[in-house]
């Protein structure tokens, strides 16, 4: 992809990731809470309407100096963050893909360009439930795995290449394979969202190879065993203390995504030498 072209796409997924983020915000709110998306936005305090230039994404937070504009009570925080956090995340992923071999040369690149941006909104919005809730809700997780499998379903047909689906459905069965047996072994450490998820970062990861999927499955576990850890060591939680795990099944899938295949070789070239 050409430099001009590389530069529009990172800044107009930036932006664009602003405004989804905004979005996601409604997203975590009311899916948990089984409030419509279609309602219109109201102050959780006074039920005022939320005006148009109240949804700016990041600047109507500082505009309205973290205060609902008629009954002033406090807007947290983790609206704009989210936004921000969203626009940084899709701009990122937008610089990733285009330093792909072949980003940008047909309609298939651009599906999985889709399917990627995609997961990563899903993967931030499921980490604010599953903070807020400890839970990953159904429609998310399904509704993630059915569209973005269909993505790169329609840029394996257009490639005319079925491995990397066939390498991706593989790898979607095997990860959500684990982690249901996990669940299975101990019901009370792993929940039915957790397995969910697992399959759409099994078909995500698989795609781009095995040796992504390797690392960015074993990724979850480390970051979330020394976080585990780290509580305990603080005296912040105990060997029964419900974590979510969500969060980190998304992050060690970034890390399989943008490290996997660099990860992977520097372990297969060390093997011999453990062996």
């Amino acid at each position: 992809m050409s430099a001009p072209l590389t530069v529009f796409v990172v800044a107009f997924s930036g932006l664009l990731g602003l405004a989804v983020g905004s979005f996601l915000n409604v997203v975590a709110y009311r899916v948990p809470a089984g409030v419509s998306l279609l309602r219109e936005s109201r102050c959780p305090s006074c039920a005022a309407p939320v005006r148009w230039w109240q949804n700016a994404p990041v600047a109507s937070w500082f505009l309205l100096r973290g205060r609902c504009a008629s009954c002033r009570s406090p807007i947290s925080a983790r609206y704009p963050i989210v936004e921000a956090v969203t626009g940084a995340v899709f701009a990122g992923v937008a610089a990733w893909w285009a330093a792909q071999p072949g980003a940008g040369t047909g309609l298939g690149q651009w599906a999985v360009f889709a399917a990627f941006l995609w997961f990563a909104a899903a993967g931030i919005v499921l980490t604010v439930i599953d903070l807020d809730v400890r839970r990953l809700p159904h429609v998310i997780t399904g509704t993630t795995l059915a569209v973005c499998a269909a993505l790169l379903g329609v840029a394996s047909l257009l490639a005319g290449d079925a491995a990397p689906l066939i390498r991706a459905l593989t790898g979607a069965a095997a990860v959500s394979g684990f982690y249901a047996l996990l669940r299975v072994i101990r019901p009370d450490g792993m929940g039915g969202g957790d397995v969910r998820l697992a399959a759409v970062v099994g078909l995500m990861l698989g795609w781009l190879g095995w040796g992504p999927l390797l690392v960015g499955g074993f990724a979850a576990f480390v970051l979330g065993g020394v976080f585990g850890v780290a509580l305990l060591a603080r005296g912040r939680a105990h060997r029964r203390t419900a974590i979510p795990f969500g969060p980190w099944i998304v992050v060690g899938a970034w890390i399989g995504v943008v490290a996997g295949e660099a990860l992977g070789r520097s372990y297969l070239a060390l093997y011999p030498v453990l062996l």
